[in-house]
């Protein structure tokens, strides 16, 4: 069995949500657009929308782990939040 092959097998339940491969799109748009952002802003706009994207899926995964739905739904609520954000 190849690497490939192993990961496949540990795959988290999160790993299977549209959304959440949606989010992880996006931290890369983001890392590539901030990229060409004036040097200025590197501890400013840059960080913040970085890290705003990076929270959105961060927050959809944690959510998965919650048992009660009400935990759940405030991960994801966190998330859409993170999203209107950036």
């Amino acid at each position: 069995m190849n690497c490939v092959d192993m990961e496949k097998m540990f795959e988290y339940s999160f790993e299977k949500l549209e959304v959440w491969k949606e989010s992880m799109k996006l931290v890369k748009i983001i890392y590539d657009v901030t990229k060409s952002f004036p040097i200025s802003e590197k501890y400013g706009l840059t960080s913040q929308l970085r890290r705003a994207t990076v929270s959105i899926s961060s927050n959809l995964a944690e959510g998965t782990s919650r048992i009660s739905n009400k935990d759940k739904a405030h991960f994801t609520t966190l998330s859409f939040s993170l999203a209107m954000e950036v």
